[in-house]
């Protein structure tokens, strides 16, 4: 069916506040729907659970340039496979893969450990904490700028830059100064090469195919966002979805065995996607019934489609024994994100260490209304202040 309307849904703060109930007030309508974001720019936004995912994996929604056409110039890291499409995704994918294996993440489990004690440690002395500046924050961004290789001495600076670009909202200026960090660490790993996994990417080979400079620095910016930004709100929002339903809290605490169900359910109840990368119609195309013209933009609203009823029984309700299986919060198909596994073990880890080192866990408020990225792509909380004892 034809759109034969101007009518136009719109992203304004109070869907930043509580997407959710957008979602709901949209679902009446359909399943895919006119938006107008704040800048004025329009797209198609896909809600629906099966017509979600199959957009996900659907070759005719291209991604290779698709920022630059939204944006209206070349984006600062559009050189990596995350917007990119075959045969230069497959290219990408396989060389990346050959660095970024389970075994490689499973190494870092220890390490992972490590780190998690210590910024455990240093909250431990407070009565109250800001979750996300104190423990949710810094833990993937520590793990990360290992994982990179970045040197002792440099990490401070790294996080800083780091931190201020995901504060930022991915400002152009801040990304361009983070590329160059990155591009001079490309630039050592290449001269020093070290055990650690930009090194492995410098080396990576497949039949003589290798990662060219650019390349290098633009997949190091992707997995700096794919293996932080995501255990962030993993954390973040898995915690405050917790406290907020504490027969939840009980169960869990009951029966640490569920944790594993947990983290899949924080992720689906209320991820850290909001919606998928930039997608545009390669052609002529029907998504849930409503024609889209070539050119035009298409959003896959992640949060929309791991809440759609259609799939997911009662699914405003936070359930960690529910059976997750199939939700999109790492997204479906040949997009599927890479740094999964890296940011389901520091959440496993997590949410173990913590639950465990402060049982009487709480919001430092219960009335408290929780401050949220404005952000349409990333789900993540300003802040979280919770009591420990």
């Amino acid at each position: 069916m034809a759109d034969t309307t101007d009518r136009f849904e719109e992203l304004d703060d109070a869907f930043f506040a509580d997407p959710y109930r957008a979602y709901r007030r949209w679902g009446e309508r359909g399943v895919v729907h006119k938006v107008r974001f704040s800048d004025g720019r329009w797209g198609w936004v896909v809600t629906g659970y099966e017509e979600g995912r199959a957009a996900l994996a659907d070759p005719r929604l291209r991604k290779s340039g698709a920022n630059a056409r939204w944006f209206g110039g070349e984006a600062p890291s559009n050189s990596h496979m995350l917007d990119s499409d075959p045969p230069d995704h497959t290219r990408l994918r396989r060389l990346v893969n050959k660095a970024f294996t389970p075994r490689a993440v499973e190494r870092l489990r220890p390490r992972v450990e490590e780190i998690t004690g210590t910024l455990l440690d240093g909250m431990a002395s407070e009565r109250r904490v800001d979750l996300v500046a104190s423990f949710a924050v810094p833990l993937p961004i520590t793990v990360i700028g290992e994982v990179l290789g970045v040197p002792a001495g440099e990490r401070i600076e790294f996080r800083r830059r780091a931190a201020a670009m995901f504060q930022s909202g991915g400002s152009r200026a801040v990304a361009q100064e983070l590329m160059g960090f990155l591009g001079t660490l490309v630039q050592s790993k290449r001269e020093r090469p070290a055990d650690d996994l930009l090194s492995d990417l410098v080396r990576a080979r497949d039949d003589g195919d290798r990662l060219t400079e650019r390349e290098l620095v633009a997949t190091a910016f992707l997995l700096l966002f794919a293996g932080h930004e995501t255990t962030v709100s993993l954390i973040g929002n898995g915690t405050y979805a917790l406290l907020r339903n504490p027969d939840q809290l009980k169960a869990l605490r009951a029966d640490p065995e569920l944790l594993p169900a947990a983290i899949e359910e924080f992720l689906r109840y209320d991820g850290p996607v909001g919606f998928a990368t930039l997608r545009y119609a390669a052609e002529p195309m029907a998504i849930g019934g409503q024609e889209i013209a070539a050119g035009e933009f298409v959003h896959v609203a992640i949060g929309a489609a791991n809440r759609d009823p259609a799939k997911y029984a009662e699914p405003d309700r936070l359930d960690i024994t529910r059976d997750t299986a199939g939700h999109v919060a790492f997204g479906h198909g040949i997009h599927y994100c890479v740094g999964a596994p890296l940011a389901r073990m520091e959440g496993t880890i997590a949410f173990s260490r913590m639950l465990e080192r402060f049982p009487a866990l709480r919001l430092a408020d219960e009335a408290q209304t929780p401050r949220w990225h404005e952000a349409f792509r990333i789900r993540g909380l300003v802040s979280l202040p919770v009591a420990l004892s």
